[in-house]
């Protein structure tokens, strides 16, 4: 079933949707103005809160053409604290979108609590299934677009329409999925067989975004431990993007953003550090760090020969052999002496080849083969997106209280995620664009 839903949902991934970047600049202004605004009442901003809206509203916009508008809600102001003036006071109305989000956060942790009993996580929830509540209240939102989409594709279907080409990238992924399974409306299971579909629509969609707000958390968390790299990358998108809109050829140059984001590609080695899944935030911080695979049997893992190991033999590996992406990402024998420092050069010096190129599966943000995450390059152009504009306005960064004071523990449901959120002050960039001299800290 997984490999007939994959098949499925692939060929939406094509570069001409994840490169038309209008959702992400609507959504991404929208956040950052958020920021500003709530910066300049004096006010810190929780980043992980933020970005977390953000890819929230972006993904329900590309994948199911309605977004779920949580930006509108407002974002959430820090404890009570010397630090900040008196806090306004609570509204006690519940903005629409503030049930979703809750849901899905609620539903993301008890589905990860379920993860250490396996299989038997079932007998646990026997009387009552403590999921089932909040996929309900998703399903809520879900639901009415599915029976548009239906719709739409029977008009389309009746009408014969020419000019569906002209159409192609305003198709969503649950319009894609609907036009797939119109084969079932003739055995009698459409519509049902449908909303199936729909869900592995919504629970990509969940995913992607969740491991694109993970990564964007530990990308500012880095930029607040090392301004030197802030300045870095300012200077580099400054200089191939000025203060406009980032195009895809103009974020495939950029090869700073790539080392302290990068990645792979699926196709060839040579390209290694071109395009796709994120990197040395991805590396430390991996979205899914305890994405884990056992051997059941012994078996082998192919091992090309090379020009400096031409007599290369495939691997033997045993049953029940264990690997986690967290732990591999950190060891030291993988990526060198200083495998547990953060430095985005490793993948732009001699390093990338002495470690990373002969041996590429030691990196593996977004897992890698047949079941790699079909969402990978839609999540690394919003990760990246997302990051030049801020840093287009925005040019220093610290933590603020209380992550300030009770520091940044990580933590982990599906997705890595910083336990008590991510509060920071942003210093806005000079307006003529000019990259800010690195003396100047932020008061």
């Amino acid at each position: 079933m997984s490999r007939f839903h994959r098949t499925m949902t692939r060929p939406f991934f094509t570069k001409e949707r994840i490169s038309h970047f209008e959702v992400f600049d609507r959504h991404s202004e929208d956040a950052l103005e958020k920021a500003r605004v709530r910066l300049s009442q004096g006010y810190a901003v929780d980043f992980q809160d933020l970005v977390s809206r953000f890819t929230l509203d972006s993904a329900t916009e590309f994948l199911f053409g309605n977004d779920v508008k949580s930006l509108s809600s407002g974002l959430p102001y820090p404890p009570p604290s010397p630090s900040y003036p008196p806090l306004p006071k609570p509204s006690s109305d519940k903005h629409p979108s503030t049930r979703f989000v809750d849901a899905f956060l609620a539903g993301q942790t008890l589905s990860a609590s379920r993860s250490p009993y396996g299989p038997s996580w079932a007998l646990l929830e026997f009387w009552k299934n403590r999921v089932l509540p909040h996929r309900a209240v998703i399903d809520e939102f879900v639901e009415p677009i599915l029976k548009v989409a239906i719709e739409k594709s029977r008009i389309i279907k009746e009408s014969n329409t020419t000019e569906k080409g002209a159409h192609e990238l305003h198709v969503t992924l649950l319009d894609h999925l609907v036009s797939q399974t119109e084969a079932g409306e003739s055995t009698g299971r459409g519509p049902r067989y449908c909303t199936v579909n729909s869900l592995s629509a919504k629970g990509l969609a969940l995913i992607v975004l969740g491991q694109t707000a993970s990564a964007l958390t530990f990308a500012m968390y880095m930029l607040t431990e090392h301004p030197g790299i802030a300045i870095r990358l300012r200077a580099e998108i400054l200089q191939a993007v000025g203060m406009g809109s980032p195009t895809y050829d103009q974020i495939k140059e950029m090869k700073f953003l790539r080392a302290f984001i990068n990645g792979q590609d699926n196709f060839t080695l040579a390209c290694y550090v071109a395009l796709t899944s994120p990197a040395e935030t991805l590396r430390l911080h991996p979205p899914v760090p305890f994405d884990s695979r056992t051997s059941i049997t012994a078996t082998t893992l192919p091992n090309r020969p090379t020009a400096s190991n031409p007599e290369a033999r495939p691997f033997y590996v045993p049953a029940r052999t264990n690997y986690g992406v967290y732990v591999m990402h950190r060891r030291k024998d993988l990526w060198g002496p200083d495998a547990l420092q953060f430095d985005p050069d490793r993948f732009l010096d001699e390093r990338l080849h002495k470690y990373l190129t002969p041996n590429p599966f030691i990196f593996l943000p977004f897992n890698a083969g047949p079941r790699i995450c079909l969402g990978q390059q839609f999540a690394y152009h919003e990760i990246s997106f997302f990051l030049i504009r801020l840093l287009q306005r925005f040019a220093r960064f610290r933590l603020a209280q209380p992550t300030e004071g009770d520091g940044v523990h990580a933590w982990v449901h599906l997705t890595m995620y910083v336990k008590g959120g991510l509060w920071v002050w942003m210093e806005p960039a000079s307006l003529d664009g000019d990259v800010d001299p690195p003396s100047v800290t932020i008061q």
